[in-house]
């Protein structure tokens, strides 16, 4: 039993590390980048298209979820998803990431005006 947790537990984090890198190469960095502590944020601020000193506001306790969420927000819209879809790379990255990484969507440099 202990053996098969081990094994489930094994697979759900190799899907994960390759949802999270596929999204990482779709935005045209590295992959890699998405597995090095403290570097995967910097480089999911830029994705998203927000300066390299938010880093320091996502070391700050409480202020690091508000900053994600942010973040989170900015890479969604990057990709032609919504809002939405950006609170719950936040919340639930773990259903969200696999959808962003192997979905169809496409990275944008810029966010795209929306029709009124």
């Amino acid at each position: 039993m202990d053996i098969l947790l081990v094994l489930i537990s094994v697979g759900v984090t190799v899907f994960w590390i390759a949802a999270v890198w596929k999204v990482y190469t779709k935005a045209g960095e590295p992959g890699w980048a998405s597995i090095i502590p403290i570097y995967n944020a910097y480089v999911f601020l830029k994705i998203g298209g927000k300066p390299g000193w938010w880093l320091v506001l996502m070391l700050i306790p409480f202020v690091n979820l508000i900053v994600a969420v942010v973040a989170s927000v900015a890479v969604a819209e990057r990709f032609g998803k919504s809002q939405g879809f950006g609170v719950g790379i936040a919340l639930l990255g773990f259903i969200f990431y696999p959808i962003l990484g192997f979905g169809g969507s496409k990275y944008t440099e810029r966010i795209q005006a929306k029709a009124a």
